[in-house]
């Protein structure tokens, strides 16, 4: 059902009533008319409207181009202007305004309608290659701020490993052995790094790329949480204790293992790395009837309240890391992976205080159904 809302501006009385009894018949909602271009203006901008058939020849001080001007650079509504007759000058002045059409009075339903017709057709591809033009503006500025963030990423760790592979080649036998454990250790960081950040990028690649797969099996989540960790933990140090909590039962539970992988080892990181003095970082499992949830909470840096709106966005990061390395991508990730499962995420966090990251699973009837066993 047509139901676009057009404004007629027609200082004429009787064929003002006449253009708003064709429209309606039509089809089209006609919520006003009014006979000044000053009251269009005010109409304009106090109720959504699709169209405005404007009189060129206007009583007043200001005629119909004047708020046509007006109404196409300040409310972007498509304008289609009613003669009966202009000289060469004011139709001049008229093409400026960019209208969307010109229908000559007399006229008939047919020509009103068609003119109309046009003019809405063309105001929705319109919008439709803003759309996409600022879609491509995004993407283009998101690709420069990604590799801009890749050469920043990289180039710290390399130059570590550069820097200490130096120094082991110049002064490896005279250096005391603690100093050379350290220097390995650095570049062994660095590699670790460097391998974090192609992982995050080839993953949110697949999954914007659609290649991301959800195939769930039945998985013992208890046991497979504690494997992760203890992996985790050897890569931590002694800095930082990982500690894990159960609730409830958890043995056979649908989920992708290679989702919640991402999910576990990018949050868990997230806590240690954002926890610059060490502590510990808690894992709590919770599994009720049709309901499982993993709570990760640190006593770390915290993020700030602004930061906390655009915590999925690409490459995003808080303005009190710092020197702390990353990439912005860890957690653009984990809601993608969320996402599949048809679960979600809250995130609390106070500065100075810590965070707490709680993902919750709820039980589907089609991931069950696309449950496999191993």
């Amino acid at each position: 059902m047509v139901s676009e809302r057009i404004l007629v501006v027609e200082d004429e009385r009787i064929v003002a009533r006449d253009i708003e009894k064709r429209l309606k018949k039509l089809g089209y909602i006609v919520p006003i008319t009014v006979a000044s271009g000053e009251e269009a203006i005010k109409v304009v901008a106090e109720m959504p409207l699709d169209l405005v058939l404007m009189d060129i020849q206007l009583k007043g001080e200001m005629d119909g181009i004047e708020a046509a001007e007006h109404i196409r650079t300040e409310f972007d509504i498509p304008v289609i202007y009613l003669t009966a007759y202009a000289d060469t000058a004011t139709l001049q002045r008229a093409k400026v305004t960019e209208p969307f059409g010109y229908i000559v009075k007399p006229f008939d339903e047919r020509d009103l309608h068609t003119a109309i017709e046009v003019a809405l057709r063309r105001r929705l591809a319109e919008k439709a290659v803003r759309v996409a033009l600022e879609k491509e503006k995004e993407l283009s500025e998101l690709k420069s701020r990604f590799w801009s963030m890749v050469a920043h990423e990289f180039r710290g760790p390399m130059t570590s490993i550069l820097s200490a592979a130096q120094l082991l080649e110049d002064h490896g036998l005279s250096l005391p052995e603690e100093r050379r454990r350290e220097y390995l250790y650095l570049i062994q960081k660095s590699v670790r790094s460097m391998d974090q950040l192609l992982n995050d990028v080839l993953a949110v690649g697949r999954a914007e790329g659609g290649s991301l797969k959800f195939d769930p099996i039945l998985l013992d989540i208890s046991q497979f949480c504690r494997d992760i960790l203890d992996e985790m933990q050897f890569n931590a140090g002694h800095n930082h204790q990982i500690i894990f909590n159960q609730q409830g039962e958890c043995s056979d539970t649908c989920l992708d293992p290679n989702l919640i992988r991402h999910i576990l080892t990018n949050l868990v990181t997230n806590a240690i790395k954002y926890s610059p003095r060490g502590g510990n970082v808690y894992l709590t499992l919770c599994c009720t009837d049709g309901e499982v949830s993993l709570q990760v909470r640190d006593a770390g840096i915290g993020i700030p309240a602004d930061a906390q709106k655009h915590l999925f966005v690409p490459f995003q990061r808080a303005e009190n890391v710092g020197e702390i390395p990353g990439t912005g991508l860890g957690l653009t990730m984990v809601k993608k992976c969320i996402d599949l499962h048809g679960g979600q995420i809250l995130i609390e966090s106070q500065v100075g205080i810590g965070t707490t990251a709680t993902v919750t699973f709820f039980s589907n009837s089609e991931a069950n159904n696309r449950c496999r066993s191993v």
